[in-house]
């Protein structure tokens, strides 16, 4: 038995997205598959004491309708570091965190590099968290495997590439796999991988779900793989 999940590289990602990582044997990057303006590709959620804001990341889009994720550009104008403005935000909100300090260093010097493609920072910061998390699935680009296919066909494809009997998929693929038969035709098992999000300690008032990971290392360090993976086989 071998089980993978497939998801685009997103910005910071939620805590759900990491123990789906720890679920399955492998995790494949869907990084050849098209770029989505104002999605979580290119941004996420931190808590502020006014409610939850959005990090943005801009990303050069003109002329580029049908760009991959992997071909899609961070946008730096002049000297300026847009990332610069993001790491402003989170220092705003999380310094007053318990464990603000053990891990802003290292998030700064991410950003301060500069990379050229979303894919490529976000990558970076997923390898960092599942480092911290101790999470050690392998990390596979879609775009390395020679597939092909739009929707299901294309899950499929990558699931025979990978030698996969079990396809592990988030919830909101549910609509549309519902309704095909692509796996069952190949005898790949298909599942919906649903998390109960866990409560902790959090700044600025009542518990609010659904931020990006950073507020759950900023407020728990090294708890924090203990409180994740607490749900991850309910």
């Amino acid at each position: 038995m071998k089980s993978i999940a497939i998801m685009q590289p997103t910005f910071l990602p939620w805590i759900g997205y990491f123990t789906l990582i720890e679920r399955v044997d492998e995790f494949i990057l869907f990084d050849h598959v098209q770029f989505e303006k104002r999605s979580w590709q290119q941004r996420n959620k931190i808590k502020t004491p006014n409610g939850a804001i959005w990090l943005s990341v801009p990303v050069s889009t003109k002329g580029k309708q049908d760009q991959s994720i992997k071909e899609a550009e961070i946008l730096y104008e002049g000297d300026k570091n847009p990332l610069d403005k993001i790491m402003k935000s989170i220092e705003l909100n999380y310094k007053k965190a318990p464990f603000y300090t053990h891990y802003a260093q290292d998030l700064s010097a991410f950003f301060q590099e500069k990379p050229q493609y979303i894919a490529q920072l976000n990558e970076t910061l997923i390898r960092w968290v599942c480092n911290l998390l101790e999470i050690k699935t392998p990390l596979i680009h879609s775009s390395t495997l020679g597939v092909s296919g739009k929707k299901e066909d294309l899950l499929v494809d990558i699931c025979q590439k990978r030698e996969a009997t079990h396809y592990i998929s988030p919830p909101g693929s549910k609509a549309y796999l519902d309704q095909s038969d692509a796996f069952d035709r190949v005898d790949i098992d298909l599942s919906y991988y649903e998390y109960p999000h866990p409560y902790y300690t959090q700044l600025h008032g009542d518990f609010e779900p659904y931020m990006c990971i950073l507020d759950l290392l900023f407020n728990e360090g090294d708890q924090s793989a203990k409180i994740m993976k607490k749900s991850l086989y309910v």
